[in-house]
């Protein structure tokens, strides 16, 4: 636990401090991307500390190199040690920008490479059949569970309709849904507003969940969330997995996460002949090679049962 460690050299706390204030105030980033970004930074001076480091000027790449080396022999996973790596230039880059260090180390930075994988994603048969058991146990719940039916068939289908992240989801407001037109306005990383279509089939479960399902559950102090827990808050994240993952085991398909929704989605979006940037515009993608993975996933697939078929291929 960090209680048990000794505190950093005043410098490095301080620099800490004010690298994370910039991640919130200049970039916008989310309270879960600065705990992470600031635990990462923190490892590293905290291991900077513990060989008599006591400013960011002596922080060099040899240093760097060996701090990663470290978090390897703890036996961190790749993935992990490039985000740390990634962490530690991010904030070097800002220390050099800034005037805390006259050079940024992390410039000759190396970090492991990462596969990239392809993302889950159920087959438009095992969608519809995941939705279409959410609608039918939401039909036929009584009427004590018929609201948390509700909300979970609005949630699913909202999820899969728009693409959108389960953060984004847990954020929406009311107002921010516009059921005559079909659009859901949504806060996306870095403060980046979107407003994304969905069809019939979401529309028609949030309206349902408003007028059957959401009453049920509000109360003074609800506010304007859209999806409301037991206790009449915001919905969190974690629930919307939970009621998710629920969703899956009954309707008897593999088991998916919200994640697992918005990538089939955007995949599902692609096969129908969507163009890469209206669906790059739908996910709120800065990047569209972010967005162009999806279409490797038939080919990936189709490579698979190739083999299969003809193992001496």
């Amino acid at each position: 636990m960090d209680a048990d460690l000794p505190p950093l050299p005043p410098e490095l706390a301080g620099a800490v401090d004010r690298f994370t204030d910039h991640l919130a105030v200049q970039q916008g980033r989310s309270a879960h991307t600065r705990r992470a970004y600031r635990a990462d930074v923190t490892s590293l001076l905290r291991y900077a500390a513990r060989r008599g480091a006591t400013t960011l000027g002596t922080v060099d790449v040899a240093l760097l190199r060996g701090w990663l080396a470290s978090q390897a022999e703890r036996g961190l996973a790749r993935a992990t040690i490039a985000r740390r790596a990634a962490a530690a230039r991010a904030f070097l880059r800002w220390a050099h920008r800034t005037g805390l260090v006259t050079t940024d180390p992390a410039l000759r930075l190396a970090s492991p490479k990462v596969g990239r994988t392809l993302p889950t994603v159920l087959s438009p048969d095992d969608a519809a059949q995941l939705l279409d058991s959410a609608r039918a146990a939401a039909v036929a719940s009584d009427a004590e569970r018929r609201p948390r039916a509700l909300r979970a068939w609005a949630a699913a289908e909202l999820l899969y309709g728009t693409g959108i992240r389960v953060g984004e989801l847990a954020q929406v407001d009311v107002g921010d849904i516009d059921l005559s037109e079909r659009l859901v306005r949504v806060l996306g990383k870095g403060g980046k507003e979107r407003v994304v279509p969905f069809g019939v089939p979401a529309g028609r479960a949030v309206s349902t969940w408003l007028a059957d399902g959401r009453p049920a559950l509000v109360h003074a102090g609800s506010g304007g969330a859209l999806f409301l827990g037991e206790r009449g808050g915001r919905w969190g994240q974690r629930q919307v997995r939970e009621a998710v993952h629920r969703l899956a085991v009954d309707a008897g398909v593999d088991d998916v996460a919200p994640h697992d929704l918005r990538h089939s989605a955007a995949t599902h979006l692609l096969q129908g002949g969507s163009d890469l940037r209206s669906v790059q515009e739908v996910l709120g993608h800065a990047d569209l090679g972010t967005t162009q993975r999806y279409t490797h996933v038939d080919g990936e697939r189709l490579r698979e049962v190739f083999v299969q078929a003809f193992p001496r291929a």
